[in-house]
């Protein structure tokens, strides 16, 4: 059985979650390696994933032809940055366990800043003679190149600077929403109610996601399904390795469930070497037009060969980036998408690691860093803009490993791994019906993790009952017909209508400021709506106990920043808000050894 953590004064009694290291632990080192790796292999289906779908948008991929050594080589910048700024995160931003990835809330606002550069030109197969092409073609119109030309990187790395432009500017904007503390402020409003339907609302709608991974071979995909559930359920428990006893190590007896936490990890192995026997027998079919080629690990095979050995990412490899009205106001609309989702995420993170929740300070440090991390992405070039990665958190909770260590021994391997330009090549080979097994039960995993909110709030309530039911609803509906209908949305500014276009069209937005709505205005009691359980959850322990919590204090300089009494008002700060409790904790000291003062004297 898994071992049950201790209570702190962080959590007011509240027991930690069932997990085998909690935020703070670190495991042996052999076993951090092999879970980092695992969390590596996690945050990489997604990060190929939001690759593959911007392809198209860019141009690297138009009908059958794609430029596979491009994607290899943002996918490489995205890794890069996104291992940096992890690893800011867990140092100096939230401080929780948390992978920062690529957010999907960009891929709207890219959408509609890409439209203004019109179709895609037709891309003839690499290798192709475009003088003899345009001879036995003489009366084509379309603007045709050949895919991996000169001409093509221009038309591809003109859409990818626009991007970065709007990137760049909008996350100064977040950078000073989370450094300012704003939103902050903001959470003092947010129950447990709109933590729950903003998470699970990013994780329903992934669903098209994953089926459409899963569908191209759905044999491939239920057997990665059953993988998981044999590795983290029916051999959960079963321990098949012996280490000696030391820090940090688990300390029951039989060894380490190697089979629960890496299971990820071996369900990807596992199913890839089937997948590269069915393919060199060739029971899957060799035909590109086939739905189950995309099953075949040759799939993608050239990529290797055609991938450089080594490539550092910098800023400006692939242009200065071009900045636009339309493109900064779209891209902000993402930001504002990402940070509802990364709220969402910082609670369910905090939970499954055995953390307190977050302090306001902790979120504020997180949002800002994470704005860094979107700036950086914009200015080297990947694409898109940065937020917490829900499928990682999703699979923290699969393995039931929460800790810090693990997390920035991923965000290393991510930045060493990604100068490596085979292995992003590597990735991009992946089956993509392997990538629909893993996300069905991670986003799935995601949703029960939301829902579990729910728990604090009185839900034989008529009153809750319509607020989540009806924020859920909305959160799905509203989003579903803006897309469907984005002609109908018309103010008259064009920016206007791509900002609502990509806030309407984002679920969790949708959702969670519906919630936020009516949790707010409709008459209910604290204990109904679950905030006394959540205000005693968010309460800070007084100043003479911090040390009891360290969790969202910094890696050094924190005896100066508590002896500091202008720190308690900076709301990055650890010792944000403490300056009261100080105050009393001062007087308490003062009146233990003034009565400490009076027994000596009357013993005297």
């Amino acid at each position: 059985m898994a071992k049950h953590l201790e209570t702190d004064e962080g959590i007011r009694g509240e027991h930690k979650a069932n997990i085998f290291y909690d935020i703070n632990t670190t495991p042996p080192w052999h076993l951090c390696i092999a879970i980092g790796l695992q969390h590596l292999l996690v945050f990489m289906s997604g990060a190929v994933g939001l690759t593959f779908a911007l392809a198209p948008m860019v141009c690297i991929r138009v009908g059958p032809e794609t430029n596979d050594v491009a994607k290899s080589e943002i996918l490489g910048t995205l890794v890069f940055t996104c291992g940096i700024a992890t690893l800011l995160q867990t140092i100096f931003g939230s401080r929780l366990p948390i992978i920062q990835g690529a957010s999907a809330s960009f891929l709207p606002p890219a959408f509609a800043i890409l439209s203004n550069f019109g179709d895609c030109p037709t891309l003839l197969p690499a290798g192709t003679n475009l003088t003899d092409y345009l001879l036995h073609n003489q009366n084509t119109t379309e603007t045709i190149i050949v895919n991996g030309s000169e001409e093509h990187d221009l038309v591809w790395k003109t859409r990818i600077r626009a991007l970065q432009g709007g990137i760049m500017v909008a996350s100064l904007v977040e950078i000073f929403l989370g450094f300012s503390g704003l939103l902050g402020y903001l959470l003092r409003f947010i129950g447990p109610m709109v933590i729950a339907v903003t998470i699970t609302l990013i994780g329903l709608p992934l669903f098209p996601l994953a089926n459409s991974y899963a569908a191209s071979q759905w044999g491939i995909s239920m057997l990665c399904v059953a993988l998981m559930l044999i590795f983290t359920q029916y051999l959960g428990n079963v321990k098949v390795t012996r280490c000696r006893r030391g820090r940090g190590e688990h300390k029951a007896s039989g060894g380490y469930p190697i089979f629960k936490l890496l299971a990820v990890m071996l369900t990807i192995v596992v199913a890839y070497i089937i997948c590269i026997i069915l393919t060199y027998t060739n029971v899957f079919p060799d035909d590109k037009q086939h739905p189950f080629y995309r099953a075949r690990t040759d799939f993608r095979l050239s990529v290797l060969s055609n991938a450089k050995w080594f490539r550092v990412p910098y800023p400006g490899e692939f242009g200065m980036p071009t900045v636009t009205i339309g493109a900064c106001f779209g891209m902000f609309a993402g930001v504002l998408a990402s940070m509802v989702e990364s709220v969402g995420d910082y609670y369910a993170a905090a939970r499954i690691s055995g953390a307190p929740v977050p302090t306001a300070a902790a979120l504020n440090r997180g949002i800002g860093i994470e704005g860094f991390g979107s700036l950086l992405s914009g200015v080297i070039g990947s694409g898109c803009g940065l937020t917490s990665y829900s499928m990682n958190i999703g699979a923290m909770n699969t393995i039931q490993v929460g800790s810090r260590r693990v997390i920035e021994v991923a965000a290393l391997s991510m930045i060493v791994l990604s100068v490596l330009g085979k292995f992003c090549a590597l990735f991009v080979t992946i089956p993509d019906p392997i990538l629909g097994g893993i996300y069905i039960v991670l986003f799935g995993m995601l949703v029960s993790i939301g829902m579990s909110n729910l728990q604090h709030v009185d839900l034989n309530s008529p009153r809750n009952h319509f607020i989540i039911g009806t924020s859920m609803m909305l959160g799905l509906t509203v989003p579903a017909w803006v897309k469907a209908n984005t002609d109908q949305i018309q103010t008259g500014c064009r920016e206007v209508d791509e900002v609502l276009v990509v806030l309407l069209s984002t679920n969790m937005f949708v959702g969670g400021v519906a919630a936020f709505f009516m949790d707010n205005t409709i008459s209910g009691t604290l204990e109904e709506r679950g905030m006394l359980v959540w205000a005693k959850r968010n309460e800070r322990p007084p100043a003479h106990v911090h040390d009891t919590n360290k969790t969202y204090d910094m890696p050094f300089g924190m005896s100066c920043i508590y002896r500091t009494r202008w720190t308690s008002y900076v709301p990055f700060c650890p010792n944000f808000g403490r300056h009261d409790s100080h105050i009393v904790a001062s007087q308490r000291e003062l009146g233990e050894k003034d009565s400490e003062i009076g027994v000596e004297t009357e013993l005297i």
